[in-house]
């Protein structure tokens, strides 16, 4: 997904950005964190899919949205779904933190295209107040993103926003009379490309592609297959193999990272310590250390 900024709104000094995804080479959209002082915020239509997503505290608010009108105590995790176009006001009774993610239109239309029989022709319609556990959990893995500070690997992005769309869209399972998992020459066509292109972009679409699957219904049969998202794959791969290349020591760590797939030497290190609780520079003193000791 790509940076898309916050909404113009009349009261613009009324709200902070705490973090977002400019910059960080997503695309088909974009995610702000931001701090939301309490009072009246109107928003125009734009020409971007919204998703609001209460974070922390719960407030008390009134909202109008498409000619709807509610009154509710927000907790953390309730989504407010604002499609292209349709524009809203929202009444906040004390400070909030919303997670405001958005869908360029026309990537919300090619995962609609992709799904298969009546999901084809569903359109993200408006919501208030949305509970949905699916949804949350993304928003989680994307915040968490947005707050590392550091450069994503575009599938990440684009596999979490495909997963939100597809949610949104109300297609919950792969289409029926489809075989669960990849066959097996599939899967290791995928498996083989990834390791020899760990160094390089990879994209959701590209490698649907070598399967000839629309890109949700691959993301749902990769997961099935392998235990964990293409995106979750490809990092763990990228990290083990950055392990590799530390414990051999033929490279320094910027040219570890860049053997390895990630951006820079720090995006490097986030993911190294987040998945295995060490940074590259512990790694390269473990392995001095039982040098030493033999």
């Amino acid at each position: 997904m790509s940076a898309v900024t916050a909404d113009s709104n009349q009261q613009a000094t009324a709200r902070l950005s705490l973090h977002a995804s400019e910059g960080l080479g997503w695309q088909g959209g974009g995610a702000q964190l931001l701090r939301i002082e309490a009072g009246r915020h109107r928003l125009p239509g734009m020409a971007h899919h919204r998703v609001g997503i209460h974070v922390g505290t719960p407030v008390r608010a009134r909202c109008t949205c498409d000619g709807r009108r509610q009154s509710r105590l927000q907790a953390h995790g309730d989504a407010d779904v604002v499609p292209a176009g349709v524009d809203g006001e929202w009444i906040d009774d004390a400070d909030c933190t919303i997670l405001r993610v958005s869908f360029d239109d026309r990537f919300v239309s090619s995962i609609a295209q992709q799904m298969e029989g009546q999901a084809a022709l569903r359109e993200i319609r408006p919501q208030l107040q949305l509970r949905d556990a699916r949804i949350n959990s993304l928003a989680v893995a994307l915040l968490a993103e947005l707050q590392s500070g550091t450069a994503s690997d575009p599938l990440f992005a684009q596999s979490i926003g495909t997963a939100m769309v597809v949610r949104l869209l109300g297609c919950t399972n792969v289409p029926g009379g489809r075989p669960a998992t990849l066959a097996p020459h599939k899967a290791t066509r995928v498996i083989d490309y990834i390791e020899a292109h760990l160094d390089q972009r990879l994209t959701l679409g590209d490698l649907a592609a070598l399967v000839d699957l629309s890109a949700p219904h691959f993301k749902a049969l990769f997961r099935e297959t392998l235990g964990m998202p293409v995106h979750q794959y490809v990092v763990r791969r990228r990290v083990e193999r950055a392990r590799a290349l530390l414990v051999a020591g033929k490279l320094s760590l910027s040219q570890v990272a860049l053997e390895a797939g990630f951006a820079h030497q720090s995006h490097m290190a986030h993911w190294m310590t987040r998945l295995l609780g060490v940074t590259p520079r512990e790694v390269v003193k473990e392995k001095d250390a039982r040098t030493l000791t033999r």
